[in-house]
């Protein structure tokens, strides 16, 4: 079968199982669901026999492969760049509202409006 014409079933089977799911609205949610699944499955069943569903499906395994080498921060540097952020934001919201009420002090006096 040629590649262009099995990546065009396999995005038909995809939309087909969307929209059961939707074209079921009147059957049970089990049902419904499973349409979905239907449709994924054979989506995936047909796209991975195509050079681009190869290609995808490897770097979707490269990615997982890299996300495992993470080194995630520990709970307690966690807290910490949290506690940090929080303190940072606080003290830049009481700078502008200083800076605000500062110029809308100095516009004040320039139009005549101030005290």
């Amino acid at each position: 079968m040629n590649i262009n014409i099995r990546l065009a079933l396999s995005f038909l089977l995809l939309v087909a199982g969307l929209l059961g799911f939707y074209l079921l609205s009147e059957q049970p949610t089990v049902i419904r669901i499973l349409s979905i699944l239907a449709g994924i499955g054979a989506f995936i069943a047909v796209f991975w026999t195509t050079p681009q569903g190869q290609q995808a499906f490897g770097f979707l395994g490269e990615a997982i492969t890299e996300g495992k080498k993470v080194v995630w921060p520990t709970r307690k540097e966690t807290i910490q760049m949290t506690l940090i952020v929080f303190i940072l934001v606080v003290i830049m919201a009481i700078f502008l509202a200083f800076i605000d009420i500062s110029f809308s002090y100095i516009i004040n006096l320039l139009l005549g409006r101030g005290d």
